[in-house]
């Protein structure tokens, strides 16, 4: 997830899309926080690690 908002965000800002950056940034957010909580030792969607 993190990989695909970079992704994103370059793509987005390369062709000059904002809605690509916004979704690449949203999507972003969402794998780093989910990487902070699996490195944590919480369970996320049932797995103990998230990659």
């Amino acid at each position: 997830m993190i990989i695909l908002g970079i992704i994103l965000l370059v793509v987005g800002f390369l062709f000059g899309i904002p809605i690509l950056w916004t979704i690449g940034l949203v999507v972003l957010v969402i794998g780093l926080v989910l990487l902070l909580l699996g490195s944590m030792g919480r369970a996320v969607g049932g797995r103990r690690h998230y990659y």
